[in-house]
C-alpha cells in the first residue's frame, strides 16, 4: 500500500520526510494514474484505491497523520491486465470503479505494416479465433509478434518458431507448436535448454 499512498524515507541528515506515493501525488495535480497488469496486485493493496476511484474521491493516509486527500479536477485511474493469465484475478470491487472497460485487441495490420511474417500473423489469427472459441487459452499478441520477427532476423526462423511455441502457456504449447507447424509447413517444437529426447 506504501507504494501507490507514500511512505516515511530517511533524508541524508538522518531525519524523515514522508514521500507522497504515485496515487496520492495523482490526486494533488489532477493527473492519470495508470495501473499496469492491475490484477497481478493484491486485492488487499489495490483497495488503498478504491475511495479515490468511486465517489468518494478521498484517500486517508494513515501513515501519515490520518492526512486526508481529496482529488483534484482531472484525477482518474487507468488499468491494464492481460485476462487469463496465471493468478489474474479482476475483482468486482476492482472492476465496478472503472467507468470504461474495453478489450484492446491485436492490430494484424499493423502488424503486417511492421514486417512480421504475413505466416505468423495468420497463425496468430487462426489462434485468437480458437481462443476466442474455448479451443486454446492463448493467442500471440502484437508483442510476441514484434519479439517473433526480432528473433527471426538475429536468430533465425526455426528458433523464432520454437521461442514463440514456448512463449505459450504450457497447456497450449501443443496447440500452438501443431498451429505454427501446419502454417510454416515444417516441423515446431517449443524452444527448450538440456538433454533432447
Amino acid at each position: 500500500m506504501e507504494d501507490f499512498a507514500g511512505e516515511y524515507t530517511q533524508k541524508p541528515d538522518g531525519s524523515y520526510e514522508f514521500i507522497y506515493g504515485p496515487l496520492i501525488r495523482a490526486m494533488q495535480e489532477g493527473r492519470v494514474l495508470f495501473i499496469d497488469d492491475a490484477t497481478l496486485i493484491s486485492p488487499a493493496v489495490l483497495a488503498v484505491c478504491y475511495p479515490a476511484m468511486d465517489g468518494r474521491r478521498e484517500v486517508i493516509v494513515k501513515a501519515h497523520k490520518g492526512e486526508a486527500v481529496t482529488a483534484a479536477d482531472g484525477f482518474y485511474v487507468v488499468a491494464g491486465h492481460n485476462p487469463g493469465v496465471h493468478g489474474a484475478v479482476l475483482t468486482e470491487a476492482l472492476s465496478s470503479r472503472f467507468t470504461f472497460q474495453f478489450d484492446v485487441a491485436t492490430d494484424y495490420d499493423l502488424a503486417r505494416s511492421l514486417g512480421i511474417d504475413s505466416r505468423a500473423i495468420t497463425a496468430a489469427r487462426n489462434l485468437a479465433t480458437r481462443q476466442a472459441n474455448g479451443e486454446t487459452g492463448w493467442a500471440p499478441q502484437l508483442r510476441e509478434l514484434l519479439a517473433f520477427a526480432k528473433i527471426t532476423k538475429i536468430f533465425g526462423l526455426d528458433t523464432a518458431l520454437a521461442n514463440l511455441a514456448g512463449a505459450a502457456p504450457a497447456e497450449d504449447r501443443d496447440v500452438i507448436a501443431a498451429t505454427l507447424a501446419k502454417t510454416f509447413g515444417k516441423t515446431v517444437a517449443p524452444l527448450s535448454l538440456g538433454r533432447q529426447i
